[in-house]
Formats: C-alpha cells, sequence, structure tokens
C-alpha cells in the first residue's frame, strides 16, 4: 500500500460520489458523467485510491449485448474511513460539493 492520496477537489468530488453508495460497484464512464470529472483525471485518481488501498476494483463478470467487459471500483471498509476523515478536512475548504456535509457526518 502506497501513502494516501493527496486532497484536492478532484479527489474529494470522486469520493463524494462514491460514498453517496458505498457498497455498489462503479464504472468509470458513469463516475465520468456524474462528476463531471474528465477522464484524464478520474482515471488516474481512481488508480491512486486503488493503490492506497481505498478502493477494490475488478472486470465485470457477464457484459451484457456483447459488450467489452467494464473495470468497475468500490470504496473498501478502510476507504470509506479514509474517504470520511478526508472528507472532513476538505469541509473547510471553499468547494461546493454536493452531499459533502451529510457524508461527513458519517
Amino acid at each position: 500500500m502506497s501513502r494516501s492520496p493527496r486532497l484536492s477537489r478532484q479527489t474529494a468530488t470522486l469520493l463524494v460520489e462514491l460514498l453517496a453508495k458505498p457498497g455498489s460497484w462503479r464504472y468509470g464512464y458513469d463516475l465520468i458523467k456524474t462528476t463531471g470529472l474528465s477522464a484524464g483525471t478520474l482515471y488516474p485518481t481512481l488508480i491512486r485510491l486503488a493503490d492506497s488501498g481505498w478502493l477494490m476494483t475488478r472486470w465485470e463478470a457477464r457484459p451484457e449485448g456483447g459488450r467489452p467487459p467494464r473495470h468497475l471500483y468500490r470504496l473498501t471498509g478502510a476507504g470509506v474511513r479514509a474517504a470520511q476523515a478526508m472528507l472532513a478536512r476538505a469541509a473547510d475548504r471553499d468547494w461546493a460539493l454536493p452531499g459533502l456535509p451529510g457524508l461527513i457526518r458519517g
């Protein structure tokens, strides 16, 4: 495991989205649509979170309609706790992150 990811608005935006449904597997394109982050920002952030042990990753088992399998992401238990702690620090910043206050209360 590497060190914790850096606190940035983009990382906080992604964590807010992942914490909204912490037990659900999410795929990259869905996260791009819901966060508004670009692919060039999202995927490196997902890799850093996975390398830090905050995310579990897996490939989709049986894609529908013959499309290629998608890479899926979900917060680990440690990732949920770490994300909540990071977002508590982010609450002091002037970032308009919808859903943040409810998530940091636990």
